[in-house]
């Protein structure tokens, strides 16, 4: 009697570890932020639906020091991601635009993708992440 529960758990371990395999880590690296003390904000999206309506699966914010900044978001499933990030060079949290919308402060896209008229689109600015790990560099503009 007292094999079933072990065996049960045994079972139940082997069939959870391939989910449990399938985690990973995004490792991400920004480059060419202000010199000056910022915060860089980044979110991660897994879904196309997802970053057109700015519903992060992830985020993250750090200290940029010497315009570059290194960070890691864990334990993903593995599929397609896009990290958005932008520089808050003045200390408000926000993405600051211009009378037009154009962004004035520096911002990126995994990829570095660009968009035409707007962000990029999901496509362009996804990246794969495997089974282990995956790094990126994202270069802000």
């Amino acid at each position: 009697m007292k094999l079933m529960p072990t065996a049960f758990l045994l079972a139940a371990g082997l069939l959870l570890s391939p989910l449990a395999a399938s985690a990973a880590d995004l490792q991400v690296t920004v480059l060419d932020g202000p010199t000056t003390p910022a915060m860089l904000y980044l979110a991660l999206f897994d879904t196309a639906e997802a970053f057109a309506n700015n519903q992060a699966v992830a985020s993250h914010k750090v200290e940029l020091r010497e315009g570059a900044a290194q960070l890691v978001f864990s334990g993903l499933p593995a599929g397609r991601y896009v990290v958005k990030s932008f520089a808050d060079e003045n200390g408000n949290a926000k993405l600051d635009t211009n009378l037009l919308g154009l962004p004035t402060e520096r911002y990126g896209f995994s990829n570095n993708a660009r968009g035409r008229m707007g962000p990029p689109t999901f496509d362009a600015a996804a990246v794969l992440l495997d089974a282990d790990s995956s790094r990126i560099t994202v270069r802000l503009r």
